[in-house]
């Protein structure tokens, strides 16, 4: 089991950016799959990132493919999600997930057993 805590977001104008992070804890965070999530108010949680152990493999959802990059750094335990031309749409709670059983990029909540509190994103017109 992992403790995750997510931070950077913020309040940003339509086209700009913002870098999220995830700081885990733990000594087998290079072993865990991670992604991130995101839900607004109102609204199922929706995928957004997925992100394999080693770095190698990644998954996007359509809708942040070629706009965010999600990425890892093992030796700080620390998750990444770099989010570019951001649009109103994005507006939302952002959370990171964690798997030590998934060994593939997953889109699949339930695949993940360990969660942060989320960290709010909102964009403005």
């Amino acid at each position: 089991q992992v403790q995750l805590v997510e931070s950077g977001g913020g309040l940003v104008e339509a086209g700009g950016s913002l870098r999220l992070s995830c700081a885990a804890s733990g000594r087998a965070f290079s072993s865990y799959t991670m992604a991130w999530f995101r839900q607004d108010t109102g609204q199922e949680r929706e995928f957004v990132a997925s992100i394999s152990g080693s770095g190698r493999s990644l998954l996007y959802a359509d809708s942040v493919k070629g706009r965010f990059t999600i990425s890892r750094d093992n030796a700080k335990n620390t998750l990444f999600l770099q989010m570019n031309f951001l649009k109103p749409e994005d507006t939302a709670e952002y959370s990171c997930a964690g798997s030590s059983r998934q060994s593939a990029p997953s889109s699949s909540q339930r695949s993940y057993d360990d969660w942060g509190p989320g960290t709010w994103v909102a964009v403005s017109s």
